[in-house]
């Protein structure tokens, strides 16, 4: 393994598409969603420790659940969990990860991966991981992994890339100059890009030299920047949390596609046929793990008469028979029981936004 590389996973999101099973005391990353015996995050993080040592891994997530890091990661070194005191999305978040393996180690060539993301074809994201690292680390440029799209889906963004036409650039195989990013289509929109070739799903996986995310920071968001390194001397040290306290709410609320990855004009990515999911929705749950009755039952004593199309999850030992339900998600907890149609998740976030303000 290579020590200069180092992993970076963002486990700050509330997730609350999920709800009732994600909360935001317990976020879906935090979750064994797939029935398995392992989180979201721990599966994460078995992906990684095949790429880089452990501690070379940094965990990014809201301070609130670093004893959830903890007891999910024992192995990880407590002071590679760097604790954010707001949720300001993703571009403050790499500018601070990118801060401390500036003081870490200033050669360093670092990956952004999702907690919440699954992967089938694990060898071959091991290999494409890889590869991206070593062009990463030869070249001042933005990697960002492309999924090959299998279907016109209107729920992720896609990635417009170049065909390498130019025989100077036919040696950069198999990676692609981006064109654009596209922010999600209708449907229309998606059935053209999937038919085009040209066009990649935006899985929000990142590679890239700590020297090139820098630069990038200083051309397209300083002033995140100016903020997080008033003291660039704090950084791995043990007042780190106390600065980072005090600053971080201060930057600006943005993502690292807004502030960087659309502004930057040496992004590429990799197409990636790697059985990828990143679990958004109750939906791509369903499709992730349906079989030919499209029924997906997550937990005990759950028995299904004539339906079709539905996703039953119930971790309570209690029997649950359901009989001629189509097309929909029934999710079980504790606290709360949520039956709502496949074809209006979308509005599940606000649904549940406006009704737990109600009950508060």
């Amino acid at each position: 393994m290579n020590h200069n590389h180092y992993i970076v996973i963002m486990a700050g999101g509330v997730g609350s598409r999920f709800w009732p099973a994600s909360t935001e005391e317990k976020p879906k990353q935090f979750l064994d969603i797939l029935g398995i015996g392992k989180s979201l995050l721990r599966m994460t993080f078995e992906r990684s420790i095949r790429l880089v040592p452990e501690k070379n891994i940094l965990i990014l997530t809201n301070e609130r659940y670093k004893e959830l890091v903890i007891s999910q990661l024992p192995e990880l070194p407590v002071t590679n969990i760097l604790c954010e005191p707001s949720m300001n999305n993703t571009a403050p978040s790499i500018a601070y990860a990118a801060l401390r393996l500036k003081a870490l180690n200033p050669n360093s060539v670092f990956a952004v991966l999702p907690s919440d993301h699954v992967i089938l074809k694990e060898d071959l994201y091991i290999h494409i991981m890889r590869q991206s690292f070593e062009f990463a680390e030869k070249n001042e440029i933005l990697v960002t992994l492309g999924i090959q799209p299998t279907r016109p889906d209107t729920g992720y963004g896609y990635i417009k890339f170049k065909l390498n036409e130019n025989p100077e650039t036919r040696d950069i195989q198999p990676f692609k100059k981006v064109a654009s990013f596209k922010e999600k289509p209708d449907e229309n929109t998606a059935k053209k890009y999937l038919a085009s070739g040209d066009y990649l799903w935006n899985a929000g996986m990142f590679i890239w030299s700590l020297k090139s995310i820098l630069s990038a920071f200083e051309l397209y968001a300083e002033d995140i920047l100016k903020v997080l390194n008033t003291d660039s001397e704090v950084y791995g040290t043990v007042s780190e949390q106390e600065f980072i306290n005090k600053v971080y709410p201060g930057t600006r609320i943005i993502s690292i596609d807004f502030a960087i990855m659309e502004n930057a004009e040496n992004v590429y990515t990799i197409p990636a046929d790697i059985g990828w999911s990143d679990l958004g929705t109750w939906n791509s749950l369903h499709a992730y793990l349906a079989d030919d009755s499209n029924q997906v039952v997550i937990g005990p004593n759950v028995h299904l008469i004539e339906c079709d199309h539905i996703i039953v999850r119930s971790d309570n030992p209690k029997t649950i028979v359901i009989k001629g339900l189509h097309d929909y998600i029934v999710v079980d907890e504790e606290d709360a029981l949520l039956i709502y149609p496949k074809r209006d998740e979308q509005e599940i976030k606000q649904i549940v936004s406006s009704v737990l303000t109600n009950n508060s």
